[in-house]
């Protein structure tokens, strides 16, 4: 008997049958004597329409239907995937297959791809689970060898699933209601409501609004050089016993909003050429940076070198897939796994110079 492997992609699939012992490919899967592998196209499989459900019912948009709540949620092939779906279906129900292994990628999404497809194929094969950390060869065989029940991650699909649902309740009711709200009966005109899209753009309205009603006010901010044996350094003015303004959102302890105390300030310090410093020191301790999930790489890259969250995405997928050189991207977590510690050291080890130092 063989067993069925189920990759996110395509290119993925074409890695696996590398790592995998080289497994020719015939038409559009890999198989040999052991392996049969294939993959999807990202989601092959989506929730139902409301007019899926009833199209008498949910057919036209009218607020008396509203709100859309199924008692079950429906699922069927995205129209682009249909054929990638058939072949699927049809690789899950051969007689010579005994066990399917979920191979898409190693998170809520992958699960979800997975768990949507064997649901609407109504498979009814044991599942594995490869949990693939990196594409390297090394990983792929680590991850085959180490395969998990596929049980255990029934609660990343679940958190996937509620994603998904909620996405359509609010994204399909809010955008019906405001809709038939804003523009009636005319066709053509959509109010589009998304559970992230909306809640993103109230935040840049809001903030428009505090740019186009903000109200310039001068400050003063005094600077002094210092010269001291060891050499020379800037001092900024800070306001005794500062407290901040809570009815002034731009208050900061350097800045005088008064231009009178500025120059009373200024004065006294020009009449005291010579000033007391006092140095103070302290140990404290600082965690080492976290590492990056999705979100934050994007943040960095956009803020360093000016890319869009799109286009790092697109980076670090191939960092991942093609150069094999980073773990799996689309990920929220920030911690590696506790049996990655070998890797890390292995990797600490391979930098030039200190950073070896801290494989030990």
């Amino acid at each position: 008997m063989k067993s069925l492997v189920i990759a996110e992609k395509p290119s993925v699939a074409a890695d696996l049958a590398r790592a995998l012992g080289k497994v020719p490919k015939k038409g559009d899967v890999y198989e040999n004597d052991e392996w049969v592998i294939s993959s999807a196209v990202g989601h092959v499989v989506e929730l139902e329409m409301p007019e899926d459900i009833d199209k008498k019912k949910y057919g036209f948009w009218r607020l008396e239907t509203l709100p859309i709540i199924p008692e079950k949620f429906g699922l069927k092939p995205i129209e682009d995937s249909k054929e990638k779906f058939s072949l699927l279906k049809k690789l899950l129900a051969r007689k010579d297959v005994d066990q399917v292994i979920n191979a898409c990628d190693a998170g809520r999404e992958g699960e979800l791809i997975f768990v949507y497809l064997y649901q609407l194929a109504k498979a009814k094969l044991p599942v594995k689970r490869a949990w693939m950390q990196s594409m390297t060869t090394d990983g792929i065989k680590k991850a085959f060898e180490k395969l998990r029940d596929g049980s255990e991650l029934s609660g990343l699909a679940d958190a996937a699933r509620c994603r998904s649902e909620s996405d359509w309740l609010i994204g399909i009711n809010g955008t019906r209601a405001l809709t038939k709200r804003m523009f009636g009966s005319r066709a053509g005109n959509v109010a589009s409501v998304g559970r992230v899209q909306t809640p993103t753009l109230a935040i840049v309205y809001t903030r428009e609004l505090e740019i186009r009603n903000f109200k310039p006010r001068a400050f003063w901010r005094l600077t002094a050089n210092f010269q001291i044996a060891q050499g020379a350094y800037e001092g900024v003015y800070q306001k005794p016993n500062y407290k901040r303004d809570a009815a002034n959102e731009h208050d900061r302890i350097d800045r005088v909003w008064e231009q009178a105390i500025a120059e009373a300030v200024l004065a006294e310090c020009r009449g005291n050429p010579t000033a007391t410093v006092r140095e103070e020191k302290k140990p404290t301790t600082q965690a080492s940076p976290r590492l990056y999930d999705l979100t934050t790489l994007q943040r960095e890259a956009n803020g360093r070198f000016g890319l869009s969250a799109r286009r790092t995405l697109q980076i670090a997928q191939a960092l991942y897939e093609r150069h094999k050189v980073i773990t799996y991207p689309r990920t929220d977590a920030r911690a590696l796994p506790e049996d990655y510690a070998a890797t890390v050291r292995e990797t600490m080890q391979a930098l030039s110079g200190e950073l070896s130092s801290h494989a030990a």
